[in-house]
């Protein structure tokens, strides 16, 4: 059963984990020695993410090396893209709103 990627994403062990493989691939046991978690619980976590095509595994020996997969993020990217157009509508109305108040010294100075 394949995961969705926002539910993948609502946790944030597994924001914390995808926030780790930006550097490059890490092997299971390094990012589950980042967490206060058991082993069996970051490696459900890993799971979830493979599931979800955010990271993929690769074998090397006894370990197993995780590797991130932005290309799922394009779906967040894009489901996020009309909000950025919104907040940025607002500061730039809040921003109108600031430069049209007069500045303390304007309003002291005598008409």
């Amino acid at each position: 059963m394949a995961t969705d990627v926002f539910s993948a994403l609502a946790n944030p062990v597994r924001r914390r984990l995808l926030d780790a493989l930006l550097d490059g691939p890490r092997a299971a046991g390094d990012l589950a020695g980042r967490f206060e978690l058991s082993r069996p619980a970051v490696s459900e976590h890993l799971q979830v993410l493979r599931q979800a095509g955010l990271v993929r595994e690769e074998p090397r020996g006894r370990q197993r090396y995780y590797h991130l997969d932005p290309a799922p993020l394009a779906q967040v990217g894009a489901w996020l893209h009309p909000f950025e157009h919104y907040w940025r509508g607002r500061l730039t109305a809040l921003a109108d709103l600031l430069d049209a108040e007069p500045t303390p010294t304007e309003k002291d100075t005598p008409g």
